[in-house]
Formats: structure tokens, C-alpha cells, sequence
């Protein structure tokens, strides 16, 4: 199983209530540890991202697959990237001028983490086409999408999508954004993931969904959850 279908199940079965906001490079950090310093640990990586139980035909595979922590290799391959939201709903997101609520969670069950604050670049969509690609320098990644509500762009976009540099702690809180000089290597990793994930060309989408550890499910703003129950509420008291 992959290291995110394994945080997965982990909360359907209910086996830990308390999962945090990242359980799938929780789960992949603590396999990689398990693996790499007890040698009678019963799990074994099977290739990049896939683990298993030993058995007697694993047990020469143990030997031959190197025994990295996936999440920090998925976090070279992104490059700068350190979290990514895909075709969120504008619709779900209540628009305040205050930092509105950009909420999205790594697993069904997981913490809601606010990226809001998050810095990075952007691309809003008319359903599923892009019409706008921008940036955001400074973490205010929620007031500048709330910005496009009111200027030319209003009517015109349903979704966006976000790529940030802001990390994300297993308590939900975004990370500083990192400094220092940036070497090529992490440029090239970045440009590239920015091009696979935001154009999704059907030949380079890459096997296995190793993304899984940056990338965040969008959550429905709970006032607009509240909001859409009061309105059933007055509803049903009037055909009553």
C-alpha cells in the first residue's frame, strides 16, 4: 500500500484519534524509521511509496530498496513547493476582506490547516479553463484571491488552484517561508512541478501520486456550512 492509503485507513478504522494535519508524511517518517533502525520491524518497502508486511518471499527486497523518508523525497522533487491546493471552489469560501478562510486537509479525517497566509503563485479558472496566473511574495495568499472578487476578474472565474512554499507542521500551523539563496536544482524541480500539476499533461502525470504528501483537499468554510443549514431549516418551518 502507499504510505497515504495507509494514513488513510488508519482513520477510517478510527486506530488513532488524533491524527494531526499531515498523517501521510507522519505515517511515511515513521515506516522509513521503523525500516532503516529495527531490523525486526514487520515492514518492508516494496518500491518508492509502496510498503508491505514481511513475508518469506519480501525478505531480499528489504535489502535491495533503499530505505528513504518518501516525504522528504517527494519534498525535493516539488522543489519549493511545500503545499498545493487543485481546483478549489470559489464557492466555498466565505470572502472577507479580514484574511478570508482558505481551508483544505491532506487526508479525509485530518485537521483542517487555514492557508490564508500562504505565499506563493496562483491560477484562477473558468471551470476547468485558467485565465489568470499570479503571485503572492508576501503571505497574504487569501487577501489577494479576495482582491479578484472585486476588480475585473469577478465574473469570471469558479476555481483556483495554489501552489505555496509555506510548509505545514503535524499541529496544522504553516511554516516560515524559507530563505537563503535558491540553488538550480530546486528552481528546476519547482518550474517543473508547476508545469505537471497546474497544465496535468495526460503523459507526465507521475505513477504512483507521490504528491500526496504536499498536496490538500479543499474544506467548505464552516460559516457557509452553517449558513446553508439555517436556509434548509427556514425552509422546511415553512413548508411545515
Amino acid at each position: 500500500m502507499h504510505y497515504a492509503e495507509i494514513a488513510q485507513a488508519i482513520i477510517d478504522k478510527e486506530l488513532r484519534t488524533n491524527v494531526g494535519a499531515t498523517p501521510a508524511a507522519t505515517v511515511a517518517a515513521t515506516l522509513s524509521e521503523a525500516i532503516r533502525n529495527d531490523a525486526a520491524s514487520p515492514f518492508t518497502k516494496v518500491e518508492r511509496g509502496l510498503y508491505s508486511l514481511k513475508g518469506p518471499k519480501r525478505r531480499k527486497s528489504v535489502e535491495s530498496v533503499q530505505s528513504t523518508n518518501e516525504a522528504e523525497e517527494t519534498a525535493r522533487e516539488m522543489g519549493l513547493i511545500n503545499a498545493f491546493g487543485m481546483f478549489w471552489s470559489r464557492d466555498q469560501v466565505t470572502w472577507k476582506p479580514s484574511m478570508p478562510h482558505l481551508l483544505g486537509v491532506q487526508q479525509s479525517g485530518s485537521t483542517p490547516v487555514n492557508f490564508t497566509e500562504q505565499a506563493g503563485v496562483y491560477v484562477l479558472y473558468d471551470v476547468h479553463r485558467p485565465i489568470y496566473v499570479g503571485k503572492v511574495t508576501e503571505p497574504r495568499l487569501g487577501l489577494r484571491l479576495h482582491e479578484h472578487t472585486r476588480d475585473r476578474l469577478t465574473g469570471r472565474w469558479t476555481r483556483f488552484s495554489w501552489f505555496g512554499v509555506r510548509g505545514v507542521t503535524s499541529e496544522g500551523r504553516l511554516a516560515p517561508i524559507p530563505g537563503g539563496e535558491i540553488a538550480v536544482a530546486s528552481l528546476i524541480a519547482t518550474m517543473e512541478a508547476l508545469l505537471i500539476e497546474g497544465l496535468e499533461p495526460p503523459q507526465n502525470r507521475r505513477q504512483g501520486d507521490g504528491f500526496n504528501a504536499v498536496e490538500f483537499i479543499q474544506v467548505m468554510d464552516p460559516d457557509i456550512e452553517k449558513e446553508q443549514k439555517r436556509s434548509l431549516l427556514a425552509q422546511f418551518s415553512k413548508d411545515v
